[in-house]
């Protein structure tokens, strides 16, 4: 069987970051497109934009940042891709602490000590197996930590169909985040329903077709302020306006 070689710059492109254009550091990627870049870069840029910078597609409305995250396989791939990245890097970062006479993060320190073999002396020098108890307690941790948008702002909604063509929701009640967008909505439904695409539906609010980017907080304080609980929202196919 014949092994093909390719060169490193024949896939830059797909491990380097468009906004520095250098290698990838801390990969972060964008949940709604997919396109990643590194943390300190997009997280700068998004401070004053909420758009993807390669496809441009609108990230979020108003809370951008909390609809990207860490791509730890990316990541892994281009250490591996890119000889000494991963040691410059860590590097870097230690001189960084030590330099401000900060202690170094554990975080930094522990990816200092993954790249080292763990050898116990005990066993004539073989590599020490992998502890998996305070693995597995660091992930339940991690779980606990992340409460999925619970402690946001909540809304209450009413999701009702006015289409013969479609069919109502078994659970038409729903409660979530205030920080959820009409996008959301849509795949929602659209995955309940088993449509082909979630871009077959509009959304509507007092007969107006809502924006897929607008958030429900944004709906509720422009749409349904002096009105009671829940907020009512219509679905239906997606009609073409000419």
């Amino acid at each position: 069987m014949l092994t093909r070689k390719i060169k490193l710059w024949d896939i830059n492109a797909h491990i380097t970051c468009r906004l520095c254009e250098g290698y990838l550091i801390d990969a972060t990627t964008v949940t709604e497109c997919l396109h990643t870049f590194c943390r300190s870069c997009l997280v700068k840029y998004l401070e004053e934009n909420n758009t993807c910078p390669t496809c441009r597609i609108v990230i979020h409305q108003s809370h951008p940042l909390q609809y990207i995250g860490h791509d730890r396989t990316m990541q892994d791939i281009v250490y591996k891709l890119v000889p000494g990245l991963q040691d410059a890097e860590l590097k870097k970062q230690r001189d960084f602490y030590q330099k401000l006479g900060m202690e170094v993060p554990g975080d930094v320190k522990g990816e200092m000590c993954s790249t080292k073999p763990h050898l116990d002396p005990q066993r004539n020098g073989e590599t020490k197996p992998e502890d998996t108890s305070n693995k597995e307690t660091t992930e339940e941790k991690q779980e606990e930590d992340n409460d999925y948008h619970r402690s946001d702002e909540q809304v209450s909604i009413c999701l009702e169909c006015n289409s013969s063509k479609l069919r109502g929701l078994k659970r038409k009640w729903i409660r979530c985040s205030a920080q959820a967008t009409v996008l959301h909505l849509k795949k929602f439904i659209a995955k309940k329903l088993n449509l082909a695409s979630f871009n077959e539906l509009d959304i509507l609010c007092n007969e107006e077709i809502l924006g897929k980017d607008h958030t429900l907080k944004f709906v509720v304080v422009t749409r349904w302020r002096f009105k009671k609980a829940p907020l009512l929202l219509h679905y239906r196919p997606k009609m073409d306006l000419l």
